[in-house]
């Protein structure tokens, strides 16, 4: 009986141990996929660490290597949710006190689902030549897919987007955001394969190698051919950033306050200049939304007098039926208010509310105001001698705003942005990023006016040649280069991104063809 029990133990220890080495490889995948996620998140700004991109997807690709459909997956998902948490932490200084984390969590969670989506067909092209290529490519199709679905996406934390800096930038005006995002992703992919066959012959070093090296060695040759000097002068511009008060939601009452401060800081400026302390601006730029307009307003039209040049200034535009727009509206000296941009790009859940009752749990924005009026029309202005092109906040985003606008003329690009609503934390700094990359992606140089911060002006290759602290009233006056010749990237225009998006499905078609095959020909021997 002794000896029966004593082996007993034995048998259900050893199945314990057993059990615990074979779950050691999948914990060590798994804490790989999270670092990983981490990795990737810390290369997005503030930080200056865009080398850590292509590094992340190779601690992913390592953590894919021989997995299945399953389990590529949930690796892939924690990946994906590791990063957005991360990432989008800015969300929760926007509406956590009033609705918990669940806004913040529920956003995180959806997008990690779409990484997963995309790392579970990964197994499908693994075993195609050049498998690093096709894996980027499926990322990329995750991408193209949150983008625009559901609610005309959410392309925030794009990987082209950790990318402000850099040799692999100078390709967006090549091939814009998607063309970046895939040589980040294929760069990193390529290093996990190389990493995976270190112990093979040499030759199977070859194609990993390329697909690591490649991207870098393409960035660096095309930097040359990023255009950055004036091509039809110069235009001295002004960025006023009254700031706002740090209150999140609060920001709903706070307009009035906002308005003023705006003009408090311009008035500042216009001393400056008049004492000489200041260049005299061309032109000055307001932030999105920094003041409510109808029709005329004589404090709007005795501030752009004063400065005796025109302006344009972000407008929450109110029509007489209580409709309202999120507009840029030129201001002239001497003749007030004329031609208005829309926003075309509107923020779900807070400026448009789709899907009312479900929003209603976690957005304040159902029961305070109806759904902003949508924009048509690219924003490009005739002001100031000059064709400016306008994209405003969460426009930064999207690749067809900022294309329509430079290939509709603009020599010069601004943003305005409002983002007071999102505290202290780092959403202001990504979407600086943003418009980094926009100015090599179009060869303009790019105004950011920011209500409380990032303010910066930006050259045509992506550097800054000023740029403001958070929740501070400040102003930026610099000259800016105008240029008038389209990049490769504007001249393509969508097609790039539709090339890659039909080259990952082709990739998966195939791959689902050879494993039908395989079956087929194994049920037959």
């Amino acid at each position: 009986m002794i000896a029966t029990a004593s082996e007993a133990r034995t048998t259900e220890r050893s199945a314990t141990e057993s059990r615990w080495r074979r779950s050691l490889p999948v914990l060590g995948r798994l804490t790989l996929a999270v670092a990983s996620g981490a990795v990737f998140y810390l290369s997005f700004s503030p930080r200056e660490l865009w080398w850590l991109a292509p590094l992340a997807f190779a601690g992913l690709g390592v953590a894919l290597h021989g997995r299945r459909i399953w389990g590529s997956a949930g690796y892939g998902f924690a990946f994906g949710l590791t990063f957005n948490l991360l990432h989008l932490m800015w969300i929760q200084d926007f509406l956590g006190a009033d609705f918990g984390a669940s806004p913040w969590l529920g956003l995180s969670t959806v997008l990690a689902a779409y990484i997963a989506a995309a790392c579970a067909l990964m197994p499908l092209v693994s075993r195609l030549p050049v498998a690093p290529v096709w894996m980027a490519l499926l990322f990329g199709l995750q991408e193209f897919a949150r983008s625009h679905w559901p609610a005309n996406g959410f392309p925030w934390g794009r990987a082209a987007f950790s990318q402000p800096e850099g040799p692999l930038l100078s390709l967006a005006s090549l091939g814009g955001a998607p063309l970046v995002g895939f040589a980040v992703v294929v760069t990193g992919f390529g290093l996990a394969w190389l990493i995976m066959r270190v112990r093979q012959p040499a030759r199977y070093w070859i194609v990993p190698a390329l697909a690591a090296v490649l991207p870098v060695t393409a960035g660096l040759v095309t930097w040359p051919t990023v255009g950055t000097g004036p091509q039809t002068g110069t235009r001295t511009v002004a960025v006023v950033q009254g700031n706002a008060p740090d209150l999140g939601l609060g920001l709903l009452g706070a307009r009035d306050t906002i308005r003023a401060n705006h003009l408090a800081e311009s008035e500042r400026l216009a001393e400056r200049v008049e004492a000489g302390e200041a260049p005299r601006p061309d032109l000055v730029v307001w932030p999105e939304t920094a003041t409510s307009a109808t029709g005329d307003d004589a404090a709007l039209d005795a501030m752009v007098d004063r400065f005796g040049v025109p302006a344009l200034l972000g407008v929450r535009y109110e029509y007489p039926d209580g409709d309202a727009e999120n507009a840029v509206a030129a201001w002239q000296p001497g003749a007030g208010q004329g031609k208005r941009y829309a926003k075309q790009e509107l923020v779900p859940f807070a400026e448009y509310v789709p899907m009312r009752s479900i929003a209603r749990l976690f957005t304040p924005f159902v029961d305070n105001t109806g759904d902003m009026r949508w924009g048509t029309e690219p924003g490009v202005f005739d002001i100031a001698g000059t064709r400016v092109g306008v994209a405003i906040c969460y426009e930064a985003a999207y690749d067809y705003v900022s294309r329509g606008a430079t290939n509709g003329g603009a020599e010069l690009l601004v943003v305005p942005t409002n983002n007071a609503w999102y505290g202290p934390g780092e959403m202001s700094y990504q979407q600086l990023a943003m418009s980094r990359l926009r100015a090599v992606e179009h060869g303009r140089a790019v105004v950011v006016a920011a209500t409380s911060g990032v303010s910066a002006i930006v050259r045509p290759d992506g550097s800054l040649v000023e740029d403001t602290e958070l929740f501070t009233a400040a102003s930026l006056v610099a000259d800016v280069p105008l240029r008038q010749q389209t990049t490769l990237s504007d001249r393509l225009g969508a097609w790039t991104e539709y090339v890659l998006v039909g080259a990952a499905l082709a990739a998966v078609a195939t791959g689902i063809a050879l494993r039908s095959r395989t079956r087929r020909a194994g049920d037959t021997e």
